[in-house]
């Protein structure tokens, strides 16, 4: 599973000021994410119980852990938000400095910031079953190859009886959830989409900017399920997006990523726009299928995606990668 979420992770929240904002992530049945309400909640976290970190990240500043809220089981990522330039002024006369070490020119600090400019972006799934605790925790990856047989023998079985549900997605088209964070909407039925904040993205600057755009038609799974009658839906998502992002943060298409994931990490068709040079989670060639090459390859043969073997990377305990051990295609 990675990217919210949507799925953004699975959750997506942004932080309120002056101190984080947490909510209580709804179940897959739910909504699956809450919305980006900046108003101070009540502290969900102050009775969490932690059991196990399940993974964390120096250079990524993040740490994932499993616990227990309320004796409900629960998973917690916390991460460090990015330094902002329009704070920098505040960051340097507001904080205070303790010397670590001076060498020459050379000198190191620990700088205690204003609790403003210190925050981490809280995001809480609850209750979280065992598929959340297991997506989340550090497991080694092995690169798949799957042929078109291998998809109809292996993948979709899978794909249908352990996939998560997408019913967040459909309240996000209802605008039953998050209608406030939607950015821009095409209502059409056949081409429109919805395009909003992916949940990693907390919005306060535009050089990690990473949004969702998510089909209003529900019957494309993913990038296999993709024709040439489908052109005209990525076409539109792809041409409106882009408009979309200019008009909004005034970023042009020069210096977009927009991609498709194989495998998705949730199963109904969306489209990723984050910015070039931020490197964003699953954005690697093993894994996203710019949809500039999908576009020009389904109009070059309308089968391309049904039919291609394609790769991708697969964590040592999930349940398709035993599918492909058993069937010796590993």
């Amino acid at each position: 599973m990675a990217d919210t979420s949507a799925k953004r992770l699975l959750d997506s929240d942004k932080t309120g000021e002056p101190a984080p904002d947490v909510k209580r992530g709804k179940t897959d049945n739910e909504n699956g994410r809450e919305g980006g309400n900046e108003s101070v909640q009540e502290n969900v976290l102050s009775g969490f119980k932690t059991s196990s970190v399940l993974s964390d990240s120096a250079r990524e500043k993040n740490i994932f852990i499993h616990g227990k809220v309320a004796d409900q089981d629960a998973v917690v990522i916390l991460e460090k938000t990015p330094i902002r330039e329009d704070s920098l002024a505040e960051l340097f006369s507001g904080s205070t400095l303790k010397l670590e070490m001076k060498n020459d020119i050379y000198s190191t600090y620990r700088l205690q910031a204003p609790p403003h400019l210190n925050e981490i972006k809280t995001t809480v799934v609850c209750p979280a079953t065992e598929k959340h605790i297991k997506k989340y925790q550090r497991k080694e990856s092995f690169l798949v190859e799957e042929t078109e047989e291998d998809y109809k023998n292996i993948t979709l079985p899978h794909i249908v009886k352990q996939s998560f549900s997408v019913q967040w997605v459909y309240n996000i088209l209802e605008k039953k959830a998050e209608a406030e964070r939607i950015v821009y909407e095409d209502p059409d039925p056949d081409v429109g989409f919805v395009l909003l904040p992916d949940f990693k993205w907390d919005q306060k600057q535009v050089d990690d900017l990473y949004l969702i755009a998510i089909a209003h038609q529900r019957d494309i799974k993913s990038l296999r399920d993709l024709t040439s009658e489908h052109v005209p839906l990525l076409q539109n998502i792809f041409q409106k997006g882009k408009e979309a992002i200019l008009q909004r943060y005034n970023l042009p298409a020069s210096k977009l990523r927009v991609y498709l994931h194989y495998q998705p990490s949730y199963y109904h068709l969306h489209v990723h726009f984050t910015k070039l040079g931020y490197d964003a989670p699953g954005c690697g060639v093993e894994r996203a299928h710019l949809i500039a090459d999908v576009i020009q390859n389904l109009q070059s043969n309308p089968q391309y995606y049904k039919t291609r073997t394609l790769y991708f990377p697969l964590r040592a305990d999930d349940g398709l990668l035993s599918k492909f051990k058993e069937a010796g295609r590993l």
